[in-house]
């Protein structure tokens, strides 16, 4: 089964538009793939829809509850450096590396630049929805 770690952008864009974002998790939810998340991608989602999103504390703790639901949660252990430009990137490939992950789904520009890390495919998306024929 695909193996995959979503982006904190996927969370953001599905929880408040929908779209490819929220096709991808409900691929996730339905057993399709297996999602992993890590204690940082949840920390970072909480302070987005907080601060940028102004969700209220219930919502947003609903919102991190509903991902821990259907996405398994892994703790990293080597730290990269592959992102310059956006330190806080580093922490998708470290948790697609703890997860033994074959893709990273993101809508993040510096992620997708990189276009693959030590096997592991980066795409957004749409694109990924597309190769699992979604």
């Amino acid at each position: 089964m695909l193996r995959a770690v979503a982006d904190t952008n996927i969370y953001i864009s599905a929880f408040n538009f929908g779209g490819a974002p929220d096709e991808v998790l409900t691929v996730a939810r339905r057993g399709q793939m297996e999602l992993f998340i890590s204690a940082p991608i949840l920390d970072e989602i909480a302070r987005v829809l907080r601060r940028k999103f102004e969700w209220p504390p219930g919502r947003m703790r609903d919102a991190i509850a509903a991902v821990g639901a259907f996405a398994r949660t892994v703790e990293p252990h080597e730290r990269v450096t592959a992102v310059s430009r956006d330190e806080p990137d580093n922490r998708i490939i470290e948790c697609a590396l703890a997860a033994k992950a074959s893709i990273i789904v993101t809508g993040d520009s510096h992620l997708l630049e990189l276009r693959s890390f030590r096997r592991i495919k980066i795409l957004g998306a749409r694109a990924l929805l597309d190769a699992l024929g979604v």
